[in-house]
């Protein structure tokens, strides 16, 4: 019985058993997993678009990322691995290219300077340097199946401390600030959320899926449209510290006005 128990408790047997875990482990994750969004990238474009992508590159992006968007401090952060969904939210947006040196890019629609299509030949070019995340398909943006409630919920959890609770944007440090998120396309909004441009972490499908993503702009879309104002006056719709202030100037204001009318009648 000795030798048979040490038989079984072979060292191969641990071995064979983490083996077999690792496996498993993977296959599960695999299966499971959320799936990323397909969209544009230099996988879904042909090889024409690709050279367009390179050719617009050269002549209005090398002199700040280099000609091989290796990058250039502090002029201009490498783009290898940037992915298409970055160019297409800083071009499509105006940010990129750079107007004038600043703290940070702002969105200016003005300052748009290229065509939807040679967008995506620089996205394209881009994305072939080294692959990043993809521009969203539409059916991530189109809203149709979105749930507004779960998409406030999740945006209040992972969105709200920066743009506000009513996605108006809010203040940062050094200058820096997180921008309005109204009236920005779900495009651009879902984009921002996969890259996390400037200050702004990044959401990968594994943080937060496409379907919650498509839920969070539904919500904002839901805001923007008025849904979630409840009567009253708006206060601008800064969100709660608005209130608050509004509430405690109020208050002192009236805690004031009662102490100076108490004291004229006691004299």
């Amino acid at each position: 019985m000795t030798s048979l128990a040490a038989r079984r408790r072979s060292p191969m047997a641990l071995l064979v058993l983490l083996f077999l875990g690792l496996c498993f482990t993977g296959t599960a994750y695999a299966a499971f997993a959320p799936s990323a969004a397909p969209g544009t990238s230099a996988a879904t474009m042909t090889a024409e678009d690709v050279a367009a992508g390179k050719k617009l590159f050269l002549g209005n992006c090398a002199t700040c990322h280099g000609v091989n968007g290796e990058g250039k401090e502090p002029a201009g952060p490498s783009l290898i691995g940037a992915g298409a969904a970055a160019v297409d939210f800083q071009v499509s947006t105006g940010r990129m290219p750079l107007p004038a040196p600043g703290i940070q890019a702002e969105r200016a629609p003005e300052n748009v300077k290229f065509s939807s299509e040679q967008i995506s030949q620089l996205a394209a070019y881009v994305d072939s340097l080294g692959a990043g995340p993809d521009v969203p398909d539409s059916e991530y943006i189109d809203l149709a199946g979105a749930d507004i409630a779960a998409g406030g919920a999740a945006y209040r959890t992972n969105c709200a401390m920066c743009h506000n609770a009513s996605g108006t944007g809010g203040a940062l440090t050094r200058g820096k600030f997180a921008p309005t998120l109204m009236n920005v396309e779900p495009q651009h909004i879902y984009e921002a959320m996969v890259t996390g441009p400037q200050s702004m972490p990044v959401f990968n499908d594994q943080n937060i899926s496409p379907q919650e993503k498509e839920n969070i702009i539904a919500f904002l879309k839901f805001v923007e449209d008025g849904g979630n104002e409840h009567g009253g006056a708006g206060l601008g719709s800064v969100g709660p510290a608005g209130d608050a202030l509004f509430v405690w100037t109020l208050g002192i204001g009236a805690m004031i006005a009662a102490a100076v009318w108490l004291g004229r009648k006691a004299a």
